[in-house]
C-alpha cells in the first residue's frame, strides 16, 4: 500500500472528496501544517504530480 498511514489515507479520502487542507484538518482535528506535510508525504510516496493525480492513483491502486 506504498507505506500509506492510515491518517494519509484518511486525507486521501478527504481529499477526494474536494476538501482544501483547512477543512481536512478541521474534520481530522489536526493543524493546517500537519495536513500539508501529509499532502507532501502522499504526493512522493505516489509520485503523484498533484492532488488530483494522488488521488486518481490511489483508486487505481484500490488504497481508497
Amino acid at each position: 500500500m506504498k507505506n500509506l498511514t492510515s491518517d494519509e489515507i484518511l486525507i486521501l479520502e478527504l481529499v477526494s472528496k474536494g476538501y482544501d487542507n483547512k477543512r481536512i484538518a478541521k474534520e481530522l482535528f489536526m493543524s493546517y501544517h500537519t495536513v500539508k506535510s501529509h499532502i507532501t508525504k502522499i504526493l512522493k510516496l505516489l509520485k503523484a504530480t498533484d492532488r488530483t493525480n494522488a488521488v486518481y492513483i490511489a483508486v487505481k491502486q484500490k488504497i481508497i
